[in-house]
């Protein structure tokens, strides 16, 4: 359907957080620990991996910086994890058992691990405190696959997703980027598997049961990530290279073949990669998410496999969050922008580079066309960049506000201040922040210090606080074009009242992008006869794009296009990330007719699907029927 690109525009009404109240916009209201008394450095896990039982287990030893020696407990975030034991150890060798109790339990912050600190300790500078646990088959970060949900179907599978606020569920710690830490790992698997870390991966470990992991470089707590399966390894190029199982490594290979190109000019266009290795990993299809931006090894969906390299812009983006995220992070989940809309600014510079602006710019409308969506269901005090955020839930704040709107202000800033300057920007503030959380008003103060006056006459500080503190889009934000999707919109409105033929449809030559920007510019009572018409002439039902299938069939449920209903079916049991079924799902239940039809598929779904998509699914429907009752 034909969204008008308008603009939302709001009067300047700035709120100060803090002003009324005692909220406190730098505070991770997500978390338990005391992060103002121990503030953990290293972590170490020595950890089994149980298929049967669904399990990790072993313990995990914290070394903590002690702020506060008056401090009598230390508060941990856990969900769903058995704590067998806590003990203290001491640089002479001693030991000491810890009492410990767990705390009310909250259905989004999990349970606080409270550990009380010995009377007649004597603090020093640290201190380290070893927990053994075991995690739950229920843990929200793991999913467990038995074979036949892979795509060998000989062997299990376990993968993790940490980010936002997982890791808890498979480690007892503090669970908030505010913190960064070092890690080391031993992970005990069946002999016949491999694990994989976020940590220094050797593509020519041998498979032996007992693996060793060491991240040098400090990372918050939503990048620890494991997998063990069945994976095989084949280089991409001198410091990258892919994990997946046998029967997707050459697909992987030759969809991601560029990935040396793009990490070598990633590091002439954003400063040194500072990561070693850059390797991806290709999970089964419940992976969640499009990509995750784990250090040194990203986790990617087998949906990127097109065939046709056309859906890499992922893999641009993870790589720049070894920039933007990872090497900078945002200081607590309000400040995701940070992160995402950095990153999304970065990939859009970054496929300039390694394809061509056309491609890009078609990427960034269909991006904004998506900001647009949002804006029409994400409440005013969430399209703020830089919402007040102290309740609800930290996987479901913004829809995609924070990465389009982000990317937007970042080019609003290259626009104002020329590429060039603001590209010396970028730069030192990467070097400036390196492996540091910073706030939303850290970043303004850095670029206010090194670039608004500088250079006051080009952009003021409360524009910026426009987009930081208010709702929709300044008046004055860059509105992306596209020349392709402007044809491919012109010709779906002549296409459905017959003054073009579908014949006329370049649909050979356009990009995937053209052809979903044609999908959704098709007017919203065009006949049931011409969607067939449409169907029948692009095979859209059976496109093996994922992201054309995705838009497809949210067209096929909102317009109540019945005959594709059993494709629009067996998508939603092919695919388990979030982006590509909970909108479809969504678009069944808003269409006045199939709320309890879209339940019933996704019960007989939702087994195979990861548990962070079966929250996204839940929250979707669940706002649909908020809104019919």
């Amino acid at each position: 359907m034909i969204r008008k690109l308008s603009i939302v525009v709001f009067s300047l009404v700035l709120v100060s957080c803090g002003e009324k109240d005692n909220y406190d916009p730098a505070h991770d209201y997500f978390s338990y620990a005391n992060t103002d008394q121990f503030v953990t450095r290293h972590i170490a896990l020595n950890l089994d991996v149980d298929f049967d039982a669904r399990a990790l287990r072993g313990s995990v030893l914290l070394h903590m910086k002690v702020l506060d020696k008056s401090a009598n407990e230390i508060v941990l975030d856990t969900r769903d994890i058995a704590i067998e034991g806590v003990v203290f150890l001491f640089a002479n060798g001693a030991t000491e058992v810890a009492a410990f109790e767990m705390g009310a339990t909250d259905d989004v912050k999990g349970t606080p691990l409270n550990i009380a600190v010995p009377k007649n300790i004597e603090f020093e500078t640290e201190v380290s405190v070893r927990i053994d646990y075991e995690t739950s088959p229920q843990a929200s970060a793991l999913q467990w696959l038995p074979p036949e949900l892979t795509a060998g179907g000989k062997h299990p599978m376990m993968f993790s997703q940490s980010q936002s606020i997982h890791a808890r569920s498979w480690v007892p710690l503090q669970d908030t980027p505010a913190v960064r830490i070092t890690y080391e790992a031993v992970i005990h698997t069946p002999a016949e598997l491999l694990a994989v870390m976020s940590a220094n991966n050797d593509p020519l470990t041998p498979r032996q049961g007992e693996y060793q992991f060491d991240m040098p470089q400090p990372i918050p707590a939503y990048l620890l990530a494991i997998a063990v399966g069945n994976l095989y390894f084949a280089p991409l190029g001198e410091d990258t290279g892919v994990y997946t199982e046998p029967e997707l490594l050459d697909a992987s290979v030759y969809e991601f073949a560029n990935t040396q190109d793009m990490l070598d000019v990633a590091e002439k266009q954003f400063g040194p990669y500072r990561w070693g290795r850059y390797d991806l990993l290709v999970l089964p299809p419940s992976f969640p998410f499009g990509g995750m931006e784990n250090p040194r090894l990203s986790f990617l969906t087998p949906s990127l496999l097109a065939g046709d390299r056309s859906l890499v812009s992922v893999v641009a983006h993870e790589l720049a969050h070894s920039w933007s995220g990872n090497l900078v992070t945002n200081a607590t989940w309000r400040d995701g922008w940070l992160n995402e809309g950095v990153t999304s600014y970065l990939e859009s510079r970054l496929m300039e580079l390694i394809y061509d602006k056309d491609r890009v710019d078609e990427e960034r409308v269909l991006g904004y066309e998506e900001l647009l969506g949002n804006f029409e269901t994400v409440p005013l005090e969430r399209q703020w960049l830089a919402p007040r955020f102290e309740s609800g839930d930290a996987d479901d704040v913004q829809g995609t506000i924070h990465y389009h709107k982000g990317q937007l202000f970042l080019q609003y800033l290259e626009d104002g201040f020329g590429r060039e300057r603001f590209d010396e920007f970028l730069l030192a503030y990467f070097d400036e922040f390196a492996f540091q959380t910073i706030t939303t008003e850290a970043f303004v103060d850095y670029l206010d210090e090194k670039l608004l006056t500088q250079i006051p006459v080009v952009i003021s500080r409360e524009q910026v606080e426009v987009w930081m503190y208010q709702p929709g889009l300044p008046e004055d934000a860059p509105i992306p074009s596209s020349t392709t999707l402007a044809r491919a919109a012109q010709l779906a409105g002549a296409w459905a009242i017959g003054e073009a033929a579908l014949a006329d449809v370049p649909v050979k030559s356009w990009s995937p992008q053209a052809l979903i920007h044609f999908i959704n510019s098709l007017p919203a009572d065009l006949a049931h006869e011409k969607l067939q018409t449409l169907d029948a002439g692009l095979g859209l039902s059976e496109t093996g794009n994922a992201e054309i299938a995705r838009t497809w069939f949210i067209q096929v449920a909102t317009r109540r296009y019945t005959p594709a209903y059993e494709r629009l079916e067996e998508h939603l049991n092919s695919y388990g990330r979030a982006r590509l079924v909970a909108p479809v799902f969504g678009a069944l239940a808003a269409n006045g007719q199939d709320a309890e039809l879209a339940r019933t598929m996704f019960e007989k779904a939702r087994s195979a699907y990861h548990p962070l998509t079966n929250g996204y699914i839940e929250r979707s429907l669940q706002r649909v029927e908020a809104t019919t009752k």
